[in-house]
C-alpha cells in the first residue's frame, strides 16, 4: 500500500484556486469545526500559533479527511520538519526563506534519499499508518507538497533561484513581514508593498509554480482572486471568531 495521495498537491496542477483558512488558535475542536465548513485547505500554524508537535498531531486527527491540512512549522529546522512529516503532514509551508541555498536545504529535509536526507523512521510513524503501508518509503516523496514562504526583500531578491528548484510545488508571499521589511510595518496594503507583492505573484505563476498568499482585506482578496492563484487564504479562525463575537455584541 503506497502513501496516501496528496489531493492538495494534485489540485495545484489544475490551475484552479484553492481557498483556505488559517488556524492559529491551536485547538483541535476549532480545527474540526473549520474542517466542516467547506474550505479546500486549512493551515495549522506552528510559527505564530501556540502549536507544538502534539498540538499539530491533535489537529491532524481532528480534521481527518474532511479537508487538507497544510502545516506551517516554526522555521526550516530539519528535525522539526521530519517530525511534522512523520506525524502525518503531507504539505508543509516553510516560512522565512531568503536564499536559493536555504530553499534547497528545505527540499532535502522533506525528501527521503537519494533526493534528500529525511530520516527513515516510518515504522514508528503515523504517516505510514504505523507501518501498515509497506510501500510508504518508496512512494512518500511523490506525495509531499512543499510550499516555501518568501516574505522579505532578501527572499524576493532570491526568488528566481528558489523558483528554479525541483520539488518546490509553490511559493507563498508573506505580505505582513514584507511590509515591515520595507518600512511599512502593519501596513501590508500600502501601495508600495502591493506593487512588490503583485510582481512576485506574477513571477511565481510565470515559473509554473503555484502562487499563494493570505489576506483578510476584501479589496486585496478580490485582486488576488482575479489573478487565479494556486492557493489563497481568505482569513483566520482568530479573525472570524473575533469579528463574529464583536458583531453579535454590537447588536445588543
Amino acid at each position: 500500500m503506497p502513501a496516501p495521495v496528496n489531493t492538495f498537491k494534485q489540485r495545484l496542477k489544475t490551475g484552479h484556486t484553492q481557498i483556505g483558512l488559517w488556524l492559529g488558535l491551536g485547538d483541535p475542536s476549532v480545527a474540526e469545526l473549520a474542517a466542516g465548513t467547506g474550505f479546500d485547505w486549512l493551515v495549522v500554524d506552528a510559527e505564530h500559533g501556540p502549536n507544538g508537535l502534539r498540538d499539530v498531531l491533535a489537529q491532524l486527527r481532528a480534521v481527518g479527511s474532511a479537508t487538507h491540512v497544510v502545516v506551517r512549522p516554526r522555521d526550516d529546522n530539519r528535525a522539526e520538519i521530519k517530525q511534522m512529516l512523520d506525524i502525518g503532514a503531507q504539505t508543509l509551508l516553510v516560512p522565512m526563506i531568503e536564499s536559493g541555498a536555504q530553499a534547497a536545504e528545505v527540499v532535502r529535509s522533506v525528501l527521503y534519499p537519494p533526493f534528500g536526507v529525511r530520516g527513515v523512521g516510518a515504522a514508528l510513524a503515523r504517516a505510514s499508518g504505523y507501518n501498515a503501508q509497506p510501500d510508504y518509503l518508496a512512494t512518500a516523496n511523490d506525495q509531499i507538497c512543499l510550499l516555501l514562504q518568501v516574505e522579505s526583500r532578501a527572499g524576493l531578491a532570491a526568488l528566481d533561484d528558489i523558483l528554479a528548484l525541483d520539488h518546490v510545488d509553490g511559493v507563498f508571499v508573506g505580505p505582513a513581514d514584507l511590509a515591515a521589511d520595507m518600512g511599512h510595518v502593519g501596513k501590508p496594503a500600502a501601495p508600495e508593498v502591493q506593487e512588490v507583492v503583485l510582481d512576485a505573484l506574477r513571477r511565481i505563476k510565470a515559473s509554473g509554480k503555484a502562487a499563494g498568499i493570505l489576506s483578510s482585506d476584501p479589496v486585496l482578496l478580490q485582486t488576488y482572486q482575479q489573478m487565479n492563484l494556486g492557493f489563497l487564504a481568505v482569513g483566520s479562525d482568530v479573525g472570524v471568531l473575533s469579528a463574529g463575537l464583536r458583531a453579535l455584541r454590537a447588536k445588543f
